[in-house]
């Protein structure tokens, strides 16, 4: 994989997991700010995050700006037209919206439902883990 080329989408749970437990989606992040990898998201997906951290995990305001300012800075914002429905969770279908409104290759999640597709149209569809195999 090429990174300068390389186009991704990542899933709400993976930036969430970095942030509250570390392991492989927090290295997963750090990989991706350190090789600049084209990031791609939505406001839908970006408010989820910040909404989970904020009612979930009570991050405080100050912190959930800070990182609303951080993920804008590090990602190209979609905002996606045609509404797909591949997978039983509706809500998981607006990550498969912003990979093909972002014409990304590759979405990395930690949903099942979306693993379970392992690919959607040519977008392959894969866990933090399995990414951070194919680049390393």
């Amino acid at each position: 994989m090429k990174n300068n080329s390389l186009r991704i989408v990542i899933d709400a749970n993976v930036i969430i997991s970095s942030l509250v437990f570390g392991g492989k989606p927090e290295k997963f992040i750090k990989t991706i700010i350190a090789e600049k990898i084209n990031v791609y998201t939505s406001p839908q997906l970006v408010s989820e995050i910040l909404d989970v951290l904020r009612k979930k995990f009570h991050f405080s305001e100050e912190k959930i700006e800070k990182l609303e300012r951080d993920i804008l800075e590090i990602s190209r914002i979609v905002y996606p037209v045609k509404k797909i429905l591949a997978v039983r969770d509706i809500a998981d279908n607006k990550v498969l919206e912003a990979a093909v409104e972002g014409k990304c290759s590759v979405i990395v999640t930690g949903d099942k439902d979306l693993l379970s597709l392992k690919k959607y149209k040519n977008i392959q569809i894969l866990t933090a883990s399995e990414f951070l195999d194919l680049m390393l």
